[in-house]
């Protein structure tokens, strides 16, 4: 069990993913996704485990995600992730990203 403050502190953001590349150099098969959280955050990078669920990465684009947005930067083959991207995990080791409403705004936060 945690705390409520504890899962207060983790700052959670609607983005739209901007763009999604193939990212070969992973161990496993990734994306480098970037997404845009608004104004107030910008663009940020990912890398996200997704290619199983969305072989497509050109389907990714335009996509409203939920995203983790204050965690610190995670170097993944000499690549800086900047956010973790949400989803639920399948036990076949798919992933299906969280998606917000049509219409939501990026840079909400999710509370």
């Amino acid at each position: 069990m945690i705390e409520f403050e504890d899962f207060a502190r983790v700052d959670m953001r609607v983005g739209r993913v901007a763009s999604a590349e193939l990212f070969p150099e992973a161990r496993k098969p990734s994306y480098r996704p970037r997404i845009d959280f608004g104004p107030a955050i910008g663009e940020r990078a990912s890398s996200a485990q997704l290619t199983r669920t969305y072989p497509d990465p050109a389907a990714l684009v335009g996509r409203l995600v939920v995203a983790v947005v204050n965690f610190p930067p995670r170097r993944i083959a000499g690549f800086a992730s900047e956010v973790l991207v949400l989803g639920a995990m399948g036990d076949d080791g798919e992933v299906y990203l969280l998606t917000p409403e049509p219409g939501c705004a990026e840079g909400l936060r999710i509370g």
